[in-house]
């Protein structure tokens, strides 16, 4: 695997994978503190393509005030052994000066209106400009033909496939259904802050996804209701729900019919982590 640490060294990396015959070349960004979640991403993208670039970058943008960006776990030794032990064929370690030269400040933002400002957007401003600046300046930079995101994070993938068809990115964005632990938690670099005692109490969150989602399969249409009871079940478990939310899978929007494909979603903090999950209908 080739350790890449500066732009011009990545495109040389990325020309040279094509010329020795990677006709198909994909693209996993991350944010480091990896775990089996994003291997699957990368073992996903391994299926999908010849060779499999991934860059670790944290992002300061999609960071707001209060959040936790100086905290956020980073081990880049340890996340280019687990990259090598799946197959990836580059890893790209930007630096912020590299990303952002002219400061964050005064850095071109992307951002795709509607969708960013709903759910996790209307509680974290500014936190998917961030997300869709970063990825567009990395599909300029890798040029993949295919990206491979987790479906933890559906508001983020679906605003990530509106951003490529709306730029005209040539790209195929694949979602890969979401990784758990055996009790149900959905993976997340983020698990490694909650305690001891905040650990029991997680997997509650998937636990009120799956009853939702059951009763939505049994025929339940009253979402107001069914959405203030899951809100309850959380807060019982000793988790504040910021949302707990019924939308359509095409486009977030609130359900205009039975026949919508649904998907629930909830983000809720335990303690001082915010956890987020999702479960399709």
């Amino acid at each position: 695997m080739m350790l890449v640490h500066d732009i011009p060294q990545l495109r040389r990396s990325v020309r040279e994978l094509r010329q020795s015959g990677a006709g198909r070349i994909a693209f996993v960004p991350t944010m480091g503190a990896l775990h089996a979640g994003h291997l699957a991403l990368v073992k996903a993208a391994r299926q999908q393509a010849d060779a499999v670039v991934v860059s670790i970058f944290v992002n300061p943008l999609q960071f707001g005030a209060g959040e936790d960006f100086s905290r956020y776990p980073r081990d880049a030794a340890r996340d280019a052994a687990l990259l090598e032990s799946v197959g990836a064929d580059v890893l790209f370690l930007p630096t912020e000066a590299m990303l952002f030269p002219q400061g964050q400040a005064a850095q071109t933002r992307v951002e795709v209106p509607g969708l960013s400002n709903v759910l996790c957007g209307a509680v974290r401003t500014g936190h998917f400009a961030g997300v869709t600046t970063i990825v567009s300046k990395l599909f300029n930079l890798v040029q993949p033909d295919v990206a491979v995101f987790g479906e933890k994070d559906f508001q983020q993938l679906a605003i990530i496939r509106r951003m490529t068809s709306d730029l005209n990115f040539n790209v195929e964005i694949v979602g890969q259904t979401t990784e758990r632990e055996a009790d149900g938690l959905a993976m997340s670099s983020r698990n490694a802050f909650l305690s001891v005692d905040e650990r029991q109490h997680a997997p509650a969150l998937y636990a009120t996804l799956k009853l939702m989602a059951e009763q939505l399969r049994a025929g339940r249409c009253d979402y107001e209701r069914l959405q203030a009871e899951g809100r309850a079940s959380l807060l019982m478990s000793g988790l504040v729900p910021d949302y707990v939310a019924i939308r359509r899978v095409e486009d977030l929007a609130e359900p205009s019919s039975a026949q919508d494909a649904l998907v629930v979603l909830v983000a809720a903090r335990l303690g001082q982590t915010r956890l987020i999950d999702n479960i399709r209908v």
